[in-house]
């Protein structure tokens, strides 16, 4: 099937989405395992997030090498098969596929959530939201609606300059000393003994805030679907994506430990919490952030139906997976793949209630199977040149 080959600036929008709707938990993910050692370990967030942007930049460092040594496409799976063999291959395709699933569930718990941060009122139907868009997005999937280049730019840009315009107001407010701080904050569930702030607790909140990285190696898994030169506009688009994730995740991360920003186990979210504090109140610019961000997350779980079934119909095809995912319907959609993802999807929801912070540890267990094989992979590649 022929396909539009696309630049650096609508690539961006594209591949982004993912990776950069990261910003919206990850920070408050943190903060939910700092959160059993008493307020005062919340001072750690920001050295914790600078050290998960250091992570970042060596992820990002991996995979540009990845793509200008695998033009043709470059994810994890190809990576491990030609480096690690077929069986390390299968790890990286099933990783692959949770990672997939766990996008919907999460990115939709997430969007979810910060609707109901704008209208409380929603909090009971908060599971019902969130089945319900996933359908709506199998729904449209199966229709066949071809994924357009100005349909996601839009959106991602909109997100970008939103959160971009909603950080630099707060940092230039912290430095002439007129932030404050967050307002009737939610209500933190603390224990009536603290954990000790020890180097396992600040691993567990590290290992919780690297779902920021989630959807980096986007970019290497759609080499072809960039102009010519191919590696070199992935590579260019790969580095600003990561530049704007890094950006605003450290940025987030900062200003949430200035205001006072907690964590609240399905109460208001930090990106909430944040922008109220920004734009003091309610305000036109509060809800239009938290839209920008509830958008981008619907998009986040968007591309998982695109990747999805494309990777469980190869899987199929190879034996691996029942026959039934390489079916095509009338509209040459992988319709059972489709309709398999949003199945798993809504059953984590409804099993998690909902909630990203259930999801996240298995979210991690996919992301950084892909990452960790898809890196030796290319360390071995490297030795044996």
């Amino acid at each position: 099937a022929p396909h539009q080959t696309i630049g650096k600036r609508v690539g961006l929008a594209v591949f982004a989405s993912d990776a950069l709707s990261s910003t919206a938990y990850a920070t408050q993910e943190i903060l939910g395992v700092l959160t059993v050692a008493g307020t005062a370990a919340f001072g750690y967030v920001f050295p914790i997030s600078i050290a998960i942007v250091i992570l970042l930049l060596i992820v990002t460092i991996s995979y540009e090498q990845t793509i200008h040594a695998y033009p043709g496409g470059g994810g994890a799976y190809i990576v491990s098969r030609d480096n690690l063999g077929e069986s390390y291959a299968q790890v990286a395709g099933s990783a692959l596929l949770m990672d997939y699933i766990l996008t919907v569930a999460v990115s939709i718990s997430s969007g979810v959530a910060q609707i109901v941060s704008a209208y409380p009122s929603l909090d009971p139907y908060r599971i019902h939201i969130a089945v319900t868009a996933v359908f709506l997005i199998m729904l449209i999937n199966l229709r066949g609606v071809k994924e357009s280049g100005t349909a996601f730019a839009i959106p991602t840009y909109f997100f970008v300059v939103m959160m971009f315009i909603a950080v630099g107001i707060g940092l230039f407010r912290y430095f002439t000393g007129s932030l404050g701080t967050v307002i009737d904050p939610p209500e933190v569930h603390l224990a009536e003994t603290f954990a000790p702030i020890t180097a396992f607790l600040l691993l567990h909140a590290f290992a919780n805030g690297t779902t920021a990285l989630t959807g980096v190696e986007a970019i290497s898994n759609g080499i072809t679907a960039f102009k010519e030169p191919r590696s070199r506009n992935a590579g260019i688009t790969l580095i600003w994506m990561s530049i704007i994730l890094g950006t605003l995740f450290i940025s987030i991360s900062f200003l949430t430990a200035q205001i006072g920003g907690v964590y609240s186990h399905d109460g208001e979210t930090i990106i909430s919490q944040l922008t109220r504090t920004i734009y003091d109140g309610r305000g036109p610019m509060y809800l239009a952030t938290l839209a920008a961000t509830t958008v981008i997350l619907l998009m986040a779980a968007n591309t998982a139906f695109a990747d999805f079934p494309r990777l469980s119909a190869l899987a199929a095809a190879d034996g691996f997976l029942p026959r039934q995912l390489t079916f095509r319907g009338s509209r040459l959609v992988y319709s059972n793949g489709i309709v398999t993802l949003s199945i798993i999807a809504s059953i984590l929801i409804i099993l998690f209630k909902a909630s990203v912070t259930r999801l996240i540890p298995l979210y991690a267990i996919g992301v950084f199977l892909s990452f960790t094989l898809s890196q030796t992979g290319m360390a071995l590649r490297w030795r044996k040149i």
